[in-house]
């Protein structure tokens, strides 16, 4: 039996509150971020916002969610946790149209084989031309260049990393100091 093949369409007609993204046709449902991966997500949005604001550079971080049509055409559709857009013609009020100069994603378990098969291939297709893979997990993480033959390099949350899409940006991950929370929550 044939898969089903969606379109931009049926994500737009998902209910509030829930979302996914398409690929090819095939659409892969998001679950809910946990703490780290918004911890980290906002720290890195903070650091490159920052940078570019003191700088009084072109570019714009975004977060998440926000509408990626990655190959401008009804049956890819992406939302990166983070994405940097210094080409203005391809962002609109619905979204960017196209690639997107810079996509981040963090690694959520249920999105280790998206970020680390799917969107590699699939950015690198659009012509993203930086893609960031940050890793709580493994404390990595893996950076892809179009102008570097999409080989990535690994660096560690020991490294300072160097963004080839906004000028003079370098990210220190040993200033990234995570919150330790309890496993079990407190209830008042």
């Amino acid at each position: 039996m044939a898969k089903k093949t969606y379109t931009v369409a049926d994500i737009l007609a998902l209910p509030d509150g829930v979302r996914a993204e398409l690929l090819d046709g095939e659409m892969f449902m998001m679950a809910t971020p946990v703490f780290i991966h918004q911890e980290l997500l906002g720290w890195m949005h903070l650091e490159i916002a920052n940078h570019i604001l003191s700088k009084h550079g072109k570019c714009k971080p975004i977060l998440a969610p926000f509408a990626v049509y990655l190959m401008n055409d009804d049956r890819n559709y992406v939302e990166p946790d983070l994405l940097v857009m210094c080409s203005r013609e391809r962002l609109q009020t619905d979204g960017v149209h196209g690639a997107v100069d810079w996509a981040i994603e963090i690694v959520s378990p249920s999105s280790r084989t998206m970020d680390y098969k799917r969107k590699v291939a699939a950015y690198e297709k659009a012509g993203v031309q930086e893609y960031w893979i940050v890793d709580p997990q493994k404390k990595v993480v893996s950076v892809y260049h179009m102008e570097d033959g999409w080989v990535p390099e690994i660096y560690s949350f020991q490294d300072t990393i160097p963004s080839k899409t906004v000028k003079d940006l370098s990210i220190d991950f040993t200033k990234f100091e995570p919150l330790v929370l309890s496993e079990q929550p407190d209830h008042m």
